[in-house]
């Protein structure tokens, strides 16, 4: 069994990876948010999290969110981070932040209904192509965001993916350069409901890579807050 370090520990060795990260790639740390992805710890570890600064907190799940949430509710800003069912939608809408999974219209059709505040979101992309992974292909998302006009509760605030899990650094980097071309695309399109200044990208194993091509919100789970199951 692994020892499970302290999560202040753990986000010091973070905190100074992104600076030396961002010194490389001539980038302000502060751009960068961290997201503890809590969904495999307890509500103590996520609140041990807290405690030690992390503002961000990740679930991917409705019953996890909804524990933690009753133990930490506006200490952290809440991120949920996983495929969200429309039947879970009114379950968790009015406790989460951002909701990092938006890829269907009658998502955005249930999130409009279910909430009367703006809503933050990110379109999920499947930027790799791969079978197991969640998201809207890369040629739909251009027709997908200009649907959403029709649902003024929802902000396309960002772009969200994840890379193949490699070794082969230049096929992670691909796929960060894809999602932020097609950020670019969307940032052009002037649409006020979408300035998608965001990225969700990154996670424990290619973080790094992740801010070298423009995240702005990485999502670390291991590395930050371990794994307790």
């Amino acid at each position: 069994m692994s020892i499970l370090h302290s999560v202040e520990n753990n986000l010091e060795i973070i905190q100074k990876n992104i600076r030396d990260v961002c010194g490389k790639a001539n980038r302000s740390p502060d751009e960068i948010q961290i997201i503890a992805v809590t969904k495999y710890v307890s509500v103590e570890r996520a609140e041990e999290a807290v405690t030690s600064g992390v503002k961000h907190l990740g679930e991917n799940r409705d019953d996890g969110l909804l524990k933690k949430w009753e133990s930490i509710s506006n200490k952290a800003t809440w991120h949920f981070i996983g495929t969200l069912q429309s039947k879970k939608v009114k379950r968790i809408i009015d406790k989460v932040d951002y909701i990092h999974s938006l890829d269907r219209e009658s998502l955005a059709e249930e999130i409009h209904k279910r909430t009367e505040k703006t809503v933050k979101c990110f379109i999920q992309v499947n930027v790799s192509g791969e079978d197991s992974k969640h998201g809207l292909p890369r040629e739909e998302v251009l027709g997908f965001v200009q649907k959403l006009k029709a649902y003024p509760s929802i902000e396309v605030v960002g772009l969200m993916t994840m890379a193949p899990y490699t070794e082969d650094e230049a096929e992670i980097r691909k796929c960060f350069r894809d999602l932020k071309a097609l950020q670019g695309q969307i940032q052009e399109m002037n649409l006020p409901y979408a300035p998608c200044k965001e990225m969700s990208m990154g996670m424990s194993n290619d973080y790094k890579i992740a801010i070298e091509e423009g995240a702005t919100f990485i999502r670390i789970g291991s590395a930050l807050v371990g794994n307790e199951q």
